[in-house]
């Protein structure tokens, strides 16, 4: 054991012994490396000479979270240690040298932590952290792990998702309950196949007081120096005391551990360089679709079925890169805080309302902070600056609110490096809906928020027993050759767009049985459909369009679709095609299968006033 950080209090931080091959360093050909030599690697320089326990040193150096800080370090190195501290401002009375100098006297990582916690007579809770270990992401907050920590009142392991090419056999490896967030397994370098998981533990715990006395209670059974790494103490600790170990993700790696070679001295040194000194600053742009509702809306609020489908015509764009503080930047069309004239800025209100996209980046920002406390994710701590932009239409039932939410999570997933697992795609439809319904109280349904999460021709169902048993539905990607050509127009000023929802759900809570077997016949004329489109019968598809408007139009009634909306039903209509609503109003889609009614068609729609383009369907 080389140097531990260790701090008690809500802290226990250490850095062990770890050895390299000095020799490589001082028979390499250049001899640039030469000086290096016999220095323990947590002190290794990096960029500007900043060595890793410098790193550690600033994440830890925090009185508001720890009393005290340690470090343990073998006799051997123990002088270089206590030199760093001197520079360091690290109070030299607190490293901790166990008087071992060679492999063969080592205590082992148990036995160094035990000394330190008998010597200094802990009574409060620990965190345990290796000093030889370099995070991927240089800023995590470590101030999110002690309040997870906190929360679980339990141990506390750090995990992190490997990368392809790492090996599984050279980490502990967990495999954590996602509902509970315990860890339910840990294998101590488990032997190629022994498990599917490959969420590797790493040397950053935290222990309640209580669970201390188990150190020496473990090492009176293991006392051999290779049954005395932490990883096997953990193992011990999960399987065979069953004390309930509570897994924590960082979206990042891990690197230095173990022993190091010249080459994966190189590879940190560039790797830390890039992040210490990049030279631009990155910009993350995503961009989620506009929707058409095809079959069975409004059911998806209904335990129905649903099929739908994302457009290229429309998007959301939102683009994300690093700041000093988290800024989010206002539309300046969609979010106006200048006008040219009192009359301008009533023109406005009265024609857009008064809110705009600015409040759905900030309600996600909020959603996803307290998404990830509360499943365990720690995430860096890097500020960002958000902006967005958006060409769909507004007010027209297209889901441009739920396109701007979900780009925004695009953005701050690989922002963070969180990946499909951390939020899968039937809770990440979910999450977006509790941004809107929940955090902003915007009447929705999880439709659009699964198409466009999914992208591209969406079958969905949202029966009762899926929805209450897993809490969504089943979502399936159908091949967008399965659409036809739709077209879509939608109107110019959706003021007259209708009072969609009316008080359908209210009578549909109330057991309505008008209501009740509408939806039904929602999700039956949504299973018919499927199968027309899949099998390419457009003429079927027409009359299960036609009798899906129709249905609506007997529940919610004319008045309330709203005049705009029954004109251009009627318009559509005189010219031979099927018309229906793909969502809440101010828009409809059709579907012509005499192309030479088309041209007609858009002429007519153009001189009432409409917009009105062909829909062209988007894939991924």
């Amino acid at each position: 054991m080389e140097g531990n950080i260790i701090s008690s209090h809500r802290l226990l931080g250490k850095s062990w012994v770890m050895g390299h091959p000095g020799s490589e360093y001082k028979n390499e050909a250049t001899g640039l490396y030469s000086h290096l030599e016999g220095i323990p690697k947590a002190l290794l320089p990096g960029v500007g000479g900043k060595k890793i326990l410098d790193f550690w040193w600033e994440v830890v150096n925090l009185r508001h979270l720890f009393s005290e800080v340690y470090l343990v370090t073998n006799a051997d190195k123990y002088k270089y240690y206590e030199r760093w501290a001197t520079a360091s401002d690290f109070p030299a009375e607190n490293i901790i040298n166990d008087g071992s100098t060679t492999s063969e006297t080592q205590l082992g990582a148990v036995a160094d932590f035990e000394l330190v916690v008998r010597s200094k007579k802990f009574n409060e809770d620990v965190m345990v952290v290796a000093g030889d270990m370099l995070c991927e992401d240089l800023n995590f907050d470590i101030a999110e792990v002690l309040k997870f920590f906190k929360f679980k009142k339990g141990e506390l392991a750090i995990y992190y998702e490997m990368e392809e090419g790492e090996k599984t056999e050279s980490r502990g490896i967990v495999e954590v309950c996602p509902h509970t967030h315990r860890i339910t397994k840990f294998s101590e370098k488990p032997s190629a196949g022994a498990t599917a998981s490959r969420l590797a533990s790493v040397v950053f715990y935290c222990f309640q007081r209580q669970t201390l006395p188990t150190l020496g209670e473990y090492l009176k059974h293991y006392l051999e120096v290779k049954d005395r790494d932490l990883g096997k103490y953990m193992e011990w600790l999960i399987n065979e005391a069953n004390v309930p170990v509570f897994g924590m993700k960082l979206p990042t790696g891990f690197q230095l551990i173990g022993q190091v070679g010249l080459s994966e001295y190189r590879k940190w040194s560039a790797q830390y360089s890039t992040k210490q000194h990049g030279s631009t600053v990155k910009q993350i742009t995503c961009r989620s679709y506009a929707r058409v509702g095809i079959m069975g809306n409004p059911s998806d609020g209904f335990y129905g079925k649903t099929i739908a489908m994302t457009i290229s015509n429309f998007w959301a764009d939102v683009t994300i890169y690093e700041s000093k503080r988290v800024v989010l930047i206002p539309h300046p069309l969609n979010d106006p805080t200048e006008f040219g004239s009192l009359q301008d800025l009533h023109g406005i209100s009265q024609k857009e309302g008064y809110l705009g996209g600015l409040r759905l980046l900030q309600a996600t920002c909020k959603q996803f902070y307290q998404y990830c406390s509360e499943q365990g994710i720690a995430l860096a701590k890097r500020n960002f600056t958000l902006k967005y932009d958006t060409n769909i239409p507004r007010q027209v039932g297209l889901a441009g609110s739920s396109a701007i939410v979900s780009a925004t999570l695009k953005c701050l997933m690989k922002f963070y490096d969180l990946i499909d697992e951390d939020l899968p795609k039937p809770l990440r439809a979910n999450f977006i809906l509790n941004v809107e319904s929940e955090e902003l109280v915007i009447t929705a349904g999880l439709q659009d928020r699964v198409v466009q999460v999914y992208e591209g021709l969406v079958y969905m169902d949202f029966s009762k027993e899926l929805m209450e048993k897993q809490g969504y539905g089943s979502y399936v990607n159908m091949d967008v050759s399965c659409a036809p050509k739709f077209w879509l127009a939608y109107m110019g000023d959706p003021s007259d767009s209708g009072k969609i929802h009316s008080n359908v759900r209210q009578r549909w809570l109330n057991g309505d049985s008008d209501v009740v077997a509408a939806m039904k016949s929602f999700a039956d004329l949504t299973d018919q459909a499927k199968i027309a489109m899949e099998s390419k019968n457009w003429h079927e598809l027409s009359e299960l369009v036609n009798k899906n408007f129709e249905l609506r139009r007997s529940i919610y009634t004319d008045a309330c679709l709203g005049e705009g909306n029954m004109r251009m039903v009627q318009l559509g209509r005189k010219f031979g095609s099927v018309v229906k609503l793909p969502g809440s109003g101010g828009a409809v889609i059709g579907l012509c299968l005499d192309p030479d009614n088309l041209v007609e068609l858009k002429e007519a729609f153009q001189e009432a006033g409409f917009v009105i383009c062909d829909v062209v369907p988007y894939a991924p």
